[in-house]
């Protein structure tokens, strides 16, 4: 059955692409619904900051009066700049196991980006790199982390169908924490602190992180800069993600490596695990919801390993295991049981290198596509 495409308008039809995942995923154990408040305001241009420098349309697919798919198209003319291609990016994709649904979804992307002048469709990607990102194609009996993108098995053979082939994968681990850190960590440690000398900020409360926003967004604008789908973060998206991402952070799982003159150089972030809070709330902040989050911050075995990020003029010195010595001691100290690493690049084995020690178990694997446009 062909479907109908529409574009959606207004905050009810909104609201409507916002929870067509929660009707067709409602029998999996595995999927974890985003707070719904949470994908209002990125979906919304008045409370997005990165619409300063995006596009974006909304559309859904229905059979009769059912909804049966929903997908977003993106442009990102900051991205576009800096990699001097004419991109667009498709999002928010999901859909029944229907091949002319998923097809209709991609190729009404296709003509809006073609008729943009874009040259190049891929994703799924979202605004920025803090959005969800990839098709799973690995590890489907597994719970997400906190913030990742939950999907059926279906979907890879069916958007290659549509004629998309595969452009970046991203892989994630679980590390079972040991009871004790290595011995030879603990000497790799103090021997990079000594060469380098840098060393770790201490907060006593979490308050004291937030001289640190500044400088922290400034890191990862500088190491991540070029990176697949990341576009540098504007005043404006750091103001937001300062409200919203630092009430999250737990200064006990983090690490904030100062060099001799206490500028930041290297910063690693873990969150205990929302997945459970939040797939419990099931997209609702309020009633519960708050407060089963606020129960998963201060009691929880698992811990999401959500960033990290190296000064370049010191990538390649060692910082990296110094960050996650740091946090493994913490973890040991508490008694997490496991780490989740979230979505890395399948190549970026210097982060990788970090599990080497603790028997890393690679569990799941998601894909982002590309197609040339015509």
């Amino acid at each position: 059955m062909k479907p109908t495409i529409k574009e959606i308008t207004g905050p009810r039809a909104l609201k409507q692409f916002i929870r067509f995942p929660e009707e067709l995923y409602k029998d999996s154990e595995y999927f974890i619904p985003p707070l719904r408040r949470n994908e209002f305001k990125t979906l919304s241009e008045k409370h997005n900051p990165a619409f300063d420098y995006c596009e974006a349309k909304y559309w859904l697919a229905y059979h009769g009066n059912r909804i049966v798919g929903r997908v977003a198209g993106i442009i990102n003319r900051k991205y576009n700049d800096f990699h001097k291609g004419a991109f667009a990016r498709f999002g928010w994709l999901d859909f029944i196991e229907d091949k002319e649904v998923v097809q209709a979804l991609l190729q009404t992307v296709e003509q809006w980006a073609a008729e943009k002048g874009m040259t190049t469709l891929h994703g799924p990607l979202g605004f920025t790199s803090f959005d969800a990102s990839g098709v799973l194609i690995q590890g489907f009996e597994e719970l997400p982390t906190s913030f990742a993108h939950y999907n059926y098995p279906y979907y890879d053979e069916l958007i290659r169908q549509a004629g998309y082939e595969k452009d970046v994968d991203w892989v994630e681990f679980q590390i079972k924490v040991p009871p004790a850190i290595p011995e030879k960590v603990k000497r790799s440690a103090a021997l990079i602190r000594q060469r380098y000398q840098v060393h770790e900020a201490v907060f006593s409360q979490k308050k004291d992180m937030l001289k640190y926003t500044g400088p922290f967004f400034d890191l990862i604008n500088k190491a991540y800069r070029g990176l697949y789908g990341f576009t540098e973060l504007t005043p404006r998206q750091v103001d937001l993600l300062t409200k919203e991402f630092f009430p999250l952070v737990t200064p006990e799982y983090s690490a904030f490596i100062l060099d001799k003159e206490d500028n930041l150089v290297g910063i690693g972030v873990t969150i205990p695990s929302l997945s459970k809070a939040l797939k419990k709330s099931k997209g609702r902040l309020f009633p519960l919801g708050f407060f089963r989050i606020l129960k998963a911050l201060k009691k929880n075995d698992i811990v999401d390993f959500l960033l990290i990020a190296i000064d370049p003029g010191y990538q390649n010195k060692g910082i990296n295991a110094l960050i996650f010595e740091h946090i493994a001691d913490a973890l040991v100290r508490n008694g997490i049981q496991y780490l989740e690493t979230n979505r890395e690049l399948e190549d970026n084995v210097k982060v990788q290198a970090l599990w080497k020690d603790y028997n890393p178990r690679q569990h799941k694997k998601a894909r982002s596509y590309i197609k040339k446009l015509p």
